[in-house]
């Protein structure tokens, strides 16, 4: 943000620059001539030894207190680490502090300067509050703490000091005192009572990946089924959210959640399942998702909480890349319905669901237009986006009417990445937390005598050591010296500044690197293609619910911007989406049939349909076609028969259709399940059915074989009768048999197996 008046800063006078760039050349020249003539240096060659001012790496790891008033004692406490090849001798560590700087650009300037600059750098506090360390050894760290009384500072009027912790010393090759290290940072400095101060608003957010799956269990409160347990380390004791929770709980902030994020931790907190390969192991995190959600509503009971849209859609790709694709607007009117529920829900209390926030704050006319046609009123942007032109002197109000009814509500830039970067250090901590403060100072100290509302918008998803970061900053303001908090709805609220810029940057200002990071328009494809499945398969279930909520979700996460940068963890999770449910369609299916033998006029012919799912099927059209009418008429005498199909959970039906034939020879026939609506559900089966009529004098020739048959049975029987009868009268030997009689009766003959296919009787 451009500020006139922030080109106060002090610096050099015209006279020692233009002696230092002189200086500079005439060095200069033989060096340049030295490197064009030295030979190429080789990729493995050793990295060359810090020297000068960058051989000791001074570290700041505590600066107390961070803002000091009067009557402190101001102890800096760190660490100093010889990185040079030589060991250093009668070194002592020194604290300095400069002149006041003036404005927020002049602190800019300060904090990118590096190494030492002789004349440019003000003297060392008196030797007494030195540390002295005789000897420090090439590689080795050693502890300091310096500790001054605040009076003994030298500081004046109240505002952002620059102050620097440096290591003077000798080495074997200058056996001289020289600066071989320093550290900067500021100290603000505000002796006098304020009668106005800044607001600020700094936003605290909940969110977190998509974790949960579309899959749930089969028991009536469809147990949820999460793709991982690594939620839970988020949660546990330590981890990322449980600190967001524990820090936020004691920070005037507003609270800025993901309700998807609430409904995962709930669906934990009532039992869970996770995927394992094929299947699916128990959760065994309900007991922390539940102390999680205990905390959390303690802590929002008397706060103010602003709900996104369901899984926290990204704004941005919609805007660019999905918009155009049908259905996808809907999606996000849908997740910003469901927002202000899930949170009174789960949470107790009743959030404000008019905000959306895009992605770093960035914003333009197609990114505002998405975010108002959900329902969205105020869009949360940020001061690199929505730049001021011309150049105001000093730091507008965050609430800006930019037409429609629509207020953009800009972050400051420089306050909301303060902890973007690596935090894990304590000495990066510690630059982080006392520049961010003496922004803050800068920014009330600018000239204007009206009060300011500065709205604050960090990362979405803070490390643990950033969101430690982000805490101390807020507490080292929590004395209400020249701030003090205020509400995001009532920053909203507050009457914009007049001279403040509302022009909404075109697209072509949009950052490339953000642009790049978004989902492409397939994406959006994909999501429409598994919607339109989801549709079909919806109307023919009894209890659609049971599949419409975990299926909705899941199309709401998988538009995530926490998607951002992850193209193929996006791509398996809208694959995993759209599997199952393809898999579920399948459970409803017809079975495959065998060729069917047709002997006679008329007869019946089945078609098995098979329901899977756990629920009922209902307005579904079984449709069977003969493909030869002549051949094979159906029970309405042309080539198609429908009938209605509904079937219970686990079951099957057995649906038989009346068919009657002309003529002997084969027929293809072809059934399809269709929707109510003539829509096609599922893969048509073919089968072919084999016409064998039976005519009139066929039959008669068949009846006398039969009656030939019956006769010879009453022949050979009165013959065995009698045979019997003479062996009962006594005869020792018996009649002898002749060798013609037949034998006795042994069953029908054996015949060979039927040919393959289901024979329908008449």
């Amino acid at each position: 943000m451009a500020e006139a008046a922030d080109n106060q800063g002090i610096g050099p006078s015209p006279a020692r620059r233009w002696l230092r760039r002189t200086a500079a050349l005439i060095t200069g020249a033989p060096l340049v001539a030295a490197l064009l003539a030295a030979p190429p240096v080789h990729a493995d060659a050793p990295a060359k030894a810090p020297s000068g001012s960058e051989t000791v790496r001074v570290s700041l790891n505590t600066v107390a207190p961070s803002a000091p008033v009067k009557g402190d004692t101001l102890t800096i406490a760190g660490t100093v680490m010889n990185r040079g090849k030589a060991t250093i001798t009668d070194a002592k560590v020194d604290l300095r502090v400069g002149s006041r700087l003036v404005g927020r650009t002049s602190i800019d300037a300060a904090a990118k300067r590096s190494g030492y600059i002789p004349g440019g750098d003000p003297a060392p506090l008196d030797d007494k509050y030195s540390v002295k360390l005789p000897r420090l050894r090439s590689g080795i760290s050693q502890d300091f703490t310096l500790s001054v009384p605040v009076g003994k500072l030298g500081l004046g009027d109240d505002g952002v000091y620059p102050i620097g912790v440096s290591l003077s010393g000798q080495t074997s090759s200058a056996q001289y005192e020289q600066v071989l290290g320093i550290q900067r940072t500021f100290l603000p400095w505000q002796e006098e009572e304020r009668d106005s101060r800044t607001e600020i608003t700094y936003l605290w957010p909940l969110i977190a990946p998509p974790h949960v799956t579309a899959e749930t269990g089969s028991d009536d409160e469809q147990t949820p089924v999460f793709a991982d347990d690594e939620l839970a380390d988020e949660l546990a004791p330590g981890g990322r959210l449980e600190q967001m929770v524990s820090l936020g709980s004691r920070l005037p902030v507003t609270w800025v959640i993901d309700p998807d994020l609430l409904a995962s931790v709930d669906a934990m907190a009532r039992g869970y399942r996770v995927k394992s390969g094929d299947t699916t192991v128990a959760g065994k995190n309900q007991a922390l998702a539940k102390q999680w959600l205990a905390a959390l509503e303690a802590a929002v009971s008397d706060g103010e909480v602003v709900a996104l849209p369901f899984a926290d859609p990204d704004l941005a790709a919609i805007a660019h890349r999905g918009k155009n694709v049908s259905g996808t607007l809907s999606h996000l009117q849908t997740a910003t319905e469901v927002a202000g529920a899930t949170v009174q829900t789960v949470l107790h209390v009743k959030p404000s669901t008019d905000f959306a926030w895009p992605v770093n704050g960035a914003i333009d006319p197609a990114i505002v237009d998405v975010a108002t046609s959900a329902g969205a009123h105020k869009v949360i942007a940020r001061s690199d986006s929505l730049q001021e032109v011309g150049g105001l002197p000093y730091t507008p109000s965050a609430a800006r009417p930019i037409g429609g009814g629509t207020t953009a509500v800009v972050a400051d830039a420089r306050l909301s990445t303060a902890f973007e970067g690596d935090m894990s250090r304590a000495d990066g901590s510690t630059l982080a937390v006392q520049q961010f403060l003496a922004q803050t100072l800068a920014l009330t100290d600018q000239g204007t005598n009206e009060e300011r509302s500065i709205v604050v918008a960090p990362q979405r998803m803070p490390t643990v050591a950033q969101a430690q970061s982000m805490a101390r900053a807020l507490q080292a303001l929590d004395d209400d010296r020249w701030t003090r908090p205020l509400g995001l709805v009532d920053a909203a609220e507050a009457k914009p500044d007049a001279d403040a810029t509302t022009s909404v940057p075109g697209s072509s200002r949009y950052p490339k690197k953000l642009r790049n990071q978004e989902l492409p328009t397939q994406a959006f494809q994909d999501i429409k293609s598994t919607q339109v499945s989801l549709n079909k398969f919806q109307v023919i279930l009894t209890h659609p619910e049971r599949v419409v909520t975990p299926f909705g979700n899941a199309v709401n996460r998988s538009m995530s911007t926490s998607w951002r940068g992850k193209p193929l963890e996006a791509q398996q999770y809208r694959d995993s989406v759209r599997s199952y449910l393809q898999g579920l369609i399948g459970e409803v299916q017809l079975i495959s049939k065998s060729d069917v033998t047709l002997s006679g006029r008329s007869a019946t012919i089945p078609v098995t349909v098979q329901n899977r799912l756990l629920q009922g099927v209902d307005h579904l059209v079984l449709r069977l076609k003969s493909d030869n009418a002549t051949r094979l008429r159906l029970n309405n005498g042309g080539a198609v028969a429908e009938q209605p199909i509904r079937i219970s959970g686990g079951h099957s039906q057995s649906v038989k259709f009346d068919a009657a034939a002309n003529v002997n020879g084969q027929v293809q026939m072809t059934a399809q399940l269709y929707t109510e609506d003539g829509t096609p559900y599922g893969e048509e089966m073919t089968f072919t059915v084999k016409v064998s009529e039976l005519t009139p004098t066929v039959l008669l020739v068949i009846a006398g074989g039969l009656l030939l048959l019956v006769l010879a049975g009453i022949r050979m029987y009165t013959q065995r009768k009698r045979a019997n009868a003479a062996d009962a009268d006594g005869n020792d030997g018996g009649e002898p048999e002749h060798p013609g009689d037949p034998a006795p009766d042994t069953g029908p003959d054996s015949r060979g197996a039927s040919d393959s296919g289901e024979k329908v009787e008449r």
